[in-house]
């Protein structure tokens, strides 16, 4: 079986949407995309090693919005990451069934997702991809979640938990805090919430 690791950049209540430029999300007029870039510098070496860290070659698993956007920047940019365009990018999409980027393989719903995770193979990344990331956190088939969590509140824009996420327990694996306050944290999956009373 394989490990669904949900990997996403979020602001201190919550928010996911367009953390990399002011054009990557705009839906429900969000006016604050790119807020993450402040962050990040090249004398910031604690956040470089970690992004390099986690950008190491796997599968990825992506919504259509987020496969689009991928689609039209990382293969002419792959130096940035290398071996974006030699793993498998498998889509969920109802609409869309190939693409001109290489190693796109799509697939139709849980059930495709199910399939995927019961086969053999490397660990699979979820970057961005909010409404699928909704869908796997309601049938729990995150084993993973490896947040990047800025100092910033937002207000609005597309949430990384919503209505639909379960309740489930998780431990912490790996953090790293910047000099510039962003905490770097993994999670994995430990089994179901225990309840108590504080003091007893």
């Amino acid at each position: 079986m394989r490990k669904v690791i949900v990997l996403s950049f979020i602001s201190l209540d919550g928010v996911m949407q367009a953390p990399g430029g002011p054009e990557e999300d705009i839906s429900n007029d969000f006016k604050y995309g790119g807020w993450t870039a402040p962050f990040f510098h090249e004398a910031d070496e604690a956040a470089g090693e970690m992004m390099e860290k986690q950008m190491k070659s796997a599968d990825l698993l992506l919504g259509r919005k987020t496969f689009d956007i991928f689609a039209a920047y990382w293969p002419e940019h792959a130096a940035y990451w290398p071996g974006i365009n030699d793993v498998t990018k498998y889509v969920i999409s109802n609409t869309m069934d190939k693409s001109d980027w290489k190693n796109s393989v799509f697939l139709n719903g849980v059930d495709g997702i199910k399939n995927l995770k019961n086969s053999e193979g490397s660990d699979i990344q979820v970057h961005g991809s909010g409404n699928l990331v909704q869908t796997l956190l309601k049938h729990d088939l995150v084993d993973e979640l490896w947040l990047k969590i800025f100092p910033v509140t937002l207000g609005t824009g597309k949430r990384l938990f919503g209505e639909g996420t379960i309740a489930a327990a998780f431990t912490l694996t790996e953090s790293v805090i910047t000099p510039n306050g962003v905490i770097f944290a993994n999670y994995k999956r430990a089994g179901e919430v225990k309840t108590g009373t504080v003091g007893t």
